[in-house]
């Protein structure tokens, strides 16, 4: 019997700005679509779910104003969000996981992108932990790009081979993919505190390339000269953990470090990175909802997936 590999969100607001939800990948019509992906690969027992696996669908029920966000004036963007283009976005619900089997929830995770790389949409994965973009980037392989630039914000390196053995964990997806072929350049941006890497991990980080820019380089130089050191034209995979925000904006992680990004450098990332090439997914994990202060975390989620979205629209991802 075929898997069913996503299932429809729960909640009073089931889909992402109520956009339409859409469960057939193998018939997917869109340009945008959302997937949600709630587990990641736990290094204990019990730590299958979590707080963070709550995330998609409290992000997908923290908008009280979907339809004024579709349609209505947004000075982010300097117009509307889809800028009266009929664009076609939908949710394509969570993946859907087995209790019995946790590696099951990647393998599916992972054939349901690949569905949507195939129908040519862009994926906007929705987190859990900071495992979840490991299948995402393994399905990367059906886009047939190459020489893609990994472009991740994070206050961690994710460096670690292993944590209790397991090697697909929320310490390990930049290491898993500096081992993809299709995977070239890999920057890295907002580094800082203490996260699980030791002196090793950051050597093999930079024996490998990767342009490890701390949040202190970042605040001294400014996002635009992180964008130079970006190579032009794409391809790109963008993955933004919620802790390489600063938790003033972004309070509802498990590991609060100060210093990380302000909100004018993350949307001087996502529209700068959208406007100088094509960018081919992006996802934002690592948001444990229950820490949320004053939905303060919720509003900029929001608001990051909407200039992510608006930027694409404007650059001409999906002119016909």
């Amino acid at each position: 019997m075929r898997d069913i590999l996503t299932e429809e969100p729960s909640g009073p607001c089931r889909t992402f700005l109520d956009f339409p939800f859409e469960g057939n990948l193998d018939d997917l019509k869109a340009d945008i679509a959302i997937l949600g992906i709630p587990y990641g690969m736990p290094y204990r027992p019990g730590e299958m779910a979590n707080d963070q696996s709550r995330a998609p669908d409290a992000l997908r029920q923290s908008s009280e104003i979907a339809a004024y966000t579709k349609s209505h004036y947004d000075w982010d963007l300097g117009g509307t969000l889809l800028d009266d283009q009929p664009i076609r976005i939908v949710d394509c619900g969570n993946v859907t996981a087995d209790m019995s089997d946790h590696r099951v929830h990647y393998r599916r995770a992972e054939e349901a992108a690949r569905k949507i790389f195939r129908a040519g949409a862009l994926p906007i994965i929705l987190g859990g932990d900071h495992g979840i973009p490991i299948p995402v980037m393994r399905a990367l392989e059906e886009t047939g790009q190459s020489g893609i630039t990994l472009v991740h914000v994070d206050a961690h390196i994710d460096w670690r081979d292993e944590v209790n053995g397991e090697t697909e964990g929320y310490s390990s997806p930049i290491r898993r993919a500096s081992e993809m072929p299709w995977i070239d350049h890999i920057v890295q941006i907002g580094i800082r505190g203490i996260g699980s890497a030791r002196s090793q991990e950051v050597a093999d980080a930079r024996s490998y390339g990767a342009d490890i820019v701390t949040a202190y380089e970042l605040h001294e130089i400014g996002m635009p000269a992180i964008l130079d050191r970006i190579p032009n034209g794409g391809p790109y995979y963008l993955t933004i953990d919620a802790d390489g925000l600063d938790p003033t904006i972004m309070p509802a992680v498990m590991a609060q470090t100060p210093g990380g990004l302000s909100w004018l450098q993350t949307r001087q990332l996502v529209q700068g990175l959208v406007s100088k090439g094509r960018v081919l997914g992006m996802d934002l994990v690592e948001i444990a909802p229950s820490r949320d202060v004053g939905r303060i975390t919720m509003i900029h989620a929001e608001r990051l997936i909407c200039n992510f979205i608006g930027a694409a629209v404007r650059a001409g991802y999906f002119d016909r």
